[in-house]
């Protein structure tokens, strides 16, 4: 068929190639709004996670702080100046130590809840995470604390330390704070000679520490080697 047999079809079939041109438009634009969809739906989850890992993260704060203090409370517990003041400081600890057991199940829910303790409420069923056993062992090693007399001091501070660097890693892998650098490119985007002068810088300050208090040692965590005000 030439050019003029292909015109006088087109004309006097135009309601078909109308037809079939707004049919390629429609799925076109189907395909169009599939693509923003996708795109939308991804960014919405993003956005819920951020909103997730942020409330998160306020958690963690006040979890890793409680357990700084516990420590230092374990490790002075004898400069108290009384047991009266002793046991108010310990209630308070323990206190504090519930709560965020209880506030941290709504970010980390028991593990196997369908296979144990189906009697139990639900936020209650199955194994706790480990990231909730730091502060419930922590809990119990405040609870037997005395005054004077037990475990020794530092023993007590040490294990606590402990609890608390396991409680940030397990935060830090919920977090995944690598995965925040690739989206809003902050910290892994740093320039390589920047990102230098901060560890030149750090070596520099290790280096300061080591020569003006020589039997420090630098694998203990800071909360080991701080003392606090007598509390009042």
């Amino acid at each position: 068929m030439d050019a003029a047999g292909i015109f006088d079809w087109l004309k006097g079939n135009g309601e078909i190639v109308i037809g079939i041109l707004s049919a390629i438009v429609a799925l076109g634009s189907a395909l169009v709004a599939r693509g923003e969809t996708a795109k939308q739906r991804k960014l919405q989850t993003e956005r819920l996670r951020q909103s997730i890992d942020a409330a998160s993260l306020d958690w963690g704060g006040a979890a890793i702080d409680t357990l700084a203090r516990c420590a230092i409370f374990a490790r002075t517990r004898h400069l108290h100046a009384n047991d009266a003041a002793f046991v108010a400081a310990r209630t308070n600890m323990l206190i504090q130590l519930s709560t965020l057991v209880d506030r941290g199940r709504m970010f980390f829910p028991n593990l196997d809840a369908s296979g144990k303790s189906a009697e139990k409420e639900g936020a209650y069923r199955g194994k706790r995470p480990p990231i909730l056993d730091t502060l419930m062992f922590t809990y119990h090693e405040i609870e037997a604390l005395n005054r004077e007399g037990g475990l020794p001091s530092e023993e007590s501070g040490a294990y606590i330390d402990d609890c608390r660097r396991l409680l940030v890693s397990e935060l830090q892998a919920h977090l995944d704070p690598r995965r925040l650098d690739e989206i809003v490119e902050r910290y892994d985007d740093q320039s390589q000679e920047n990102r230098k002068k901060a560890i030149d810088k750090a070596a520099s300050l290790r280096a300061r520490l080591l020569e003006r208090r020589p039997n420090t040692s630098l694998d203990r965590s800071f909360a080991s080697n701080t003392t606090p005000e007598r509390p009042q």
